[in-house]
Parts: C-alpha cells; structure tokens; sequence
C-alpha cells in the first residue's frame, strides 16, 4: 500500500482513480492537484480524498505513487515539473491513450532516484470531469502497463497490482506496440464515429429524429470532447493514419462487391464482421 497516492489533474479518470483507491483501501493519503483554482476548492470538500495542493510540486511531496491524469499533451510537462521534486524510489504512472514518446521521455525526465512506468486503462466515457467519477470506472476493464527494456522490474510491479486492486484486467505491453493496438480499437473507432456524424450533418438534420438504436450505438462516442481527440489523434498520428489506410482498403473492398453484385463476398465480409463481435469479452 503506497503511503500516499498523489493525482495530478483528477479529471473522470483520475478522479475515478481516487475515488476507487479510497474505496479499496489502496492509499493512507490521497492528494490531489487540479490545475483551476475553482477546481481545487470544489475538491476540498470531497470526502475520497485527504488534501488538495495548490502546486503540482507541492503535492509530489511525500507521494509514493503518482498518477498524472491530464490529457496527453500535459503529461510530460507534468512530469517534468515535478521530477525534481519527487522523493527518492517514488514511482510514477499515466493515464494517457499514447505511450510511445511519454514512456521514452518521462523515464529520463524522472532520472535514477525515480521511477517512470504508463498505464493506459481503457476506462472512460464521453463525459468528461471529475464531477462523473466512480469508484467503478474500471471494473473488469482493460489495462495496458507500458515498460521500456530499462525500465525498474519493481516499479513495473507495483504499477501492476496497482491498476489490478483497482478492478483491472492488466496486461503489460511495449508502448509502440500498445501505440499500434489503441490506434485500431480505440482511435480508430472515435473517428468513424465522429466522421459519421460529421456526414450525416450535412445531410437533412431531421433525419436524426427518425433513426433507431443502431446509430445512437455506432455514434456515441462521437459526443466525446473533439479538443481531447485532436490532441490523441496528433500524438498518435502516425499510428492511426496506418490504421486508416487498412479500413479505407477494408471499406472499398465491400463497396467493390456491392457495386459488382458479388453478394456472397459481400455477405462472407458481413459474417466475418459478425463473428469478431460475438467474440468480445463480456
């Protein structure tokens, strides 16, 4: 159990984060940081959590574990705010989608009397704020933990069992590969969700009022914060326009069929659609 767990910028993740530690008895201490004053003096009341520092520096102080919860594009300044700040053996963690470059440059960043280790929990939602946390978040849900090669084997472990008591299903990953795996099953699926509804609005916008569940399902995501998007989708650019060309391959394939009549290759692409879904894990 860490003496103290320190999150910086408790939006949803990280305020479900706090919310879930305290619950699991996870922490002695848990403090916050937030970076808007009003934010601040609304966390104080919260009862989830013991103290509320008014600087990232000044909350680092003590910590055992880190979690930085700001959006990715703040990750790094984070860490670098605060590394000469952390006590000796402090361990710190993310919650950022793209691991790539923050697990490579925060290690450094943290130097040799700290630790650095990502984690990405696929937790979430399109609401954002720390206002819609639960100690539940991440229940049964997937986590990656992203070491380096040189990365501490025990800091690795703590991050971990860490993520795992809060209700994780944790697997360990190297962050390009994670980068390449989120650009296909998360990003991806954010941008044909925002990319339909961006279309549809071009179309008669009443239509909307006639649709069924199937179009609320496909597009829900797409209420999601388009700033926070922009920022993953930049970070991870690379990535997920490589997963782009393979669905615009996958997508003109069907239409080729369909514009041909060739039903059974469009019905074989149909079924095979269907059985990776009927394979998700409840």
């Amino acid at each position: 159990m860490p003496a103290q767990l320190t999150i910086l910028a408790p939006g949803l993740l990280g305020g479900s984060v706090a919310k879930a530690a305290r619950i699991h008895g996870l922490a002695q201490r848990i403090v916050l940081w937030a970076r808007r004053p009003e934010a601040r003096l609304a966390l104080r009341e919260q009862a989830w959590c013991d103290f509320v520092a008014d600087t990232p520096e000044a909350a680092v102080a003590g910590a055992s574990l880190v979690v930085i919860a700001a959006p990715v594009d703040r990750i790094l300044p984070l860490i670098r705010q605060i590394a000469p700040h952390l006590p000796a053996g402090a361990i710190v963690t993310d919650v950022g989608s793209v691991k790539g470059e923050i697990c490579r440059l925060g290690l450094a960043a943290v130097g040799k009397s700290a630790h650095f280790v990502g984690a990405h929990p696929m937790a979430g939602s399109e609401k954002t704020g720390w206002e819609h946390a639960s100690a539940e978040l991440f229940a049964r849900r997937a986590c990656f933990v992203t070491p380096l090669p040189e990365t501490d084997a025990q800091a690795t472990e703590t991050v971990v069992r860490f993520w795992r008591d809060l209700g994780c299903e944790v697997t360990t990953e190297h962050p390009d590969k994670h980068d390449e795996i989120v650009a296909h099953i998360s990003h991806l699926p954010q941008v044909l969700a925002s990319t339909l509804c961006a279309f549809l609005a071009r179309r008669d916008p009443r239509w909307r009022n006639h649709s069924g569940g199937g179009l609320r399902d496909t597009t829900r995501i797409a209420g999601s914060d388009p700033a926070l998007w922009r920022t993953i989708l930049e970070q991870n650019r690379d990535e997920v326009l490589r997963a782009l060309a393979g669905f615009e391959d996958e997508l003109h394939a069907l239409k080729a069929a369909l514009a041909n009549r060739d039903y059974l290759d469009l019905t074989a692409r149909l079924e095979r659609g269907q059985a990776y879904r009927k394979d998700f894990r409840p």
